[in-house]
Order: C-alpha cells, then structure tokens, then sequence
C-alpha cells in the first residue's frame, strides 16, 4: 500500500467522521466527469442557486469534494445551453439578486442515462473491489 493509502486507511480507523485534510480525494476528471450527474440529481430535488449546489456537494461528499465558482458555472451554463436545465433570476426579500437553477424534462431524461451508466460502473468496481473480489475472465 503507497504513502497516501496508508495515510488514508489510518486516518479513516482513527476518525471516520473527518474527512482527510490535505489529500485530493477526486481528480479533475473524476470531478468533470460526475459534475453533471450530481448537479442534475441535485436539482432533482428542487430549484437551487450555485453556491447552494457547491454547498450541497461538500455536505453529501463529507468535505471529498471540493468545488469552486470557476468548475461549476461553466457546467451549469453548458447544461442551460444543452437545455438539462433552466435558470431564473429571483429576488429575496433583502434585494439581492440570485440566480436559481432547475432540472427540464430533458434533463430528467439524462439524469435516468446517468444514473444507468455510474450505476454500471459502481457494480463493476464493487465486484472488483469488495470484500470477496469476483474475477472471472474465463
């Protein structure tokens, strides 16, 4: 086991409520890659702003991921584009501006492809990775 597996494994015995500081837990592309399905199971479950959706992603993650302004407006602005969801600008009752974000029929529809396909990957990884790892190449 390398430096950072064991640091994570000792860390997770002595402490399993915090998250490691000071690891990377998610490469860039795993980040890129599972932006859209989080951010569409996100607002799956109602209208949300973009500080809200980084917010909800540090909490369901445990702190693992991390992400910024710079990551998530480009993703949601190409989701918009691609019509997976839909912006409006409310108004609170303090007068600040925000912009809410909300899952199109179009993007119920990808976020069920998504889901299919991470669901697929999960199942391979835990077969590969699970207390009994099953492989069978014939």
């Amino acid at each position: 086991m390398d430096l950072v597996g064991r640091a994570r494994r000792n860390h997770r015995i002595k402490n399993i409520s915090k998250p490691i500081t000071g690891i990377k837990m998610a490469t860039k592309a795993l980040v890129a890659a599972s932006s859209k399905p989080i951010i569409l199971s996100i607002l799956s479950h109602g209208k949300s702003y973009g500080y809200q959706v980084i917010k909800n992603v540090e909490r369901l993650s445990g702190g693992e991921l991390e992400w910024t302004d710079a990551m998530l407006y480009p993703v949601l602005h190409r989701m918009e584009k691609d019509g997976l969801i839909k912006a409006e600008w409310v108004v609170a009752d303090n007068g600040r501006r925000r912009k809410y974000y909300h899952i199109t029929e179009a993007g119920q529809e990808e976020l069920e492809k998504e889901k299919s396909q991470w669901m697929n990957v999960h199942h391979a990884l835990e077969k590969l990775w699970g207390p009994n790892p099953a492989l069978n190449l014939g």
